[in-house]
């Protein structure tokens, strides 16, 4: 009978949460650690679920047939493995996008509803009472329609906002306009002023938002990242918010993490870090999204959709 191989870099307490919900949620299996199997029971591995693998840990699977990864973004694990050709299958589970969906609605209010301008008052003793607006009159952006994407902008739509997406490819949802390839990108970005980034990091998102791009949002613009640092050219928006063309950012991803403490973005006055808590993978659902292609696996022999490596995603 083959074998599955739990591969990760996380912590042992986390390997070890993972370990007993994928054991729970597929009780035939027989999974093991990969530090704890035997060069025997490593060559009877044809599935390896992963988090964070060392890529020489997969070299010594022999027989492995396809690679299911524990996360929603697998640009490192596809970077990280370069010349690997079995197939990856990311995490699309529904839970991780209401989670998602949940904090860009979250996030898009505290802008929205001028939380930053009121936190400055606060330290500066000032009462003052800003004006409100209906969220009908806010045009919220979101890059990125994916599934994660696409949830966002639901979300956002059914609170009130005027809600605009961006994709590569064609996209419809439900009382979004959906903007697609990049011809129309300069248009989408002119037309928000709450810019919700949500795109997978390949190489032709790395550096999207550039000086030029950022530019073309209209004054005082805000943003917000719970897609991947290196999306954003770091100081390009830096210099953005120096000088107020962009008001706010709330940055929950950076290009190295944890965020040094160096960095200018932890003590900027228009920017919210947050330690990359946006969307958390849950360990209980995805176990039993993960349980499920095994089990039509071995039931069929059909492996599920996996990522195309040139594309990233």
């Amino acid at each position: 009978m083959p074998r599955i191989a739990l591969v990760t870099r996380i912590p042992p307490e986390g390997e070890a949460l993972w370990a007993d919900h994928l054991a729970r949620a597929l009780p035939g299996e027989r999974i093991g650690i990969f530090r704890d199997l035997s060069p025997a029971e490593r060559a009877e591995v044809d599935i390896a679920i992963v988090a964070n693998p060392d890529p020489a840990d997969l070299a010594e699977l022999p027989n492995l047939v396809w690679v299911q990864s524990l996360w929603a973004g697998v640009e490192r694990l596809v970077a990280e493995l370069g010349d690997f050709r079995r197939p990856i299958v990311r995490l699309v589970d529904p839970e991780l996008a209401r989670t998602m969906s949940e904090a860009a609605l979250a996030w898009t209010y505290y802008l929205f509803r001028d939380m930053p301008a009121y936190a400055a008052q606060q330290r500066q003793r000032i009462w003052h009472a800003r004006p409100y607006r209906r969220p009908s009159r806010a045009k919220v952006g979101v890059l990125g329609l994916g599934e994660l994407g696409a949830a966002a902008a639901q979300r956002l739509r059914e609170a009130g906002f005027d809600v605009r997406g961006w994709s590569r490819s064609p996209k419809d949802i439900p009382g979004v306009v959906c903007h697609a390839g990049e011809e129309t990108l300069d248009r989408m970005l002119a037309e928000v002023e709450i810019l919700v980034c949500l795109l997978p990091l390949t190489h032709q998102t790395r550096g999207l938002l550039d000086a030029r791009r950022l530019a073309r949002l209209p004054e005082g613009a805000q943003i917000i990242n719970f897609a991947r640092g290196p999306i954003i050219d770091s100081p390009a928006l830096l210099e953005a918010l120096d000088r107020g063309h962009v008001s706010h950012a709330v940055l929950d991803v950076f290009e190295v993490e944890p965020l040094p403490e160096a960095s200018p973005f932890w003590g900027h006055p228009r920017v919210t870090v947050l330690p990359h808590i946006s969307a958390a993978t849950d360990p209980e659902t995805a176990a039993v999204i993960v349980a499920g292609h095994v089990q039509d696996y071995r039931a069929t022999g059909a492996i599920p959709p996996s990522v195309d490596l040139t594309r990233g995603y």
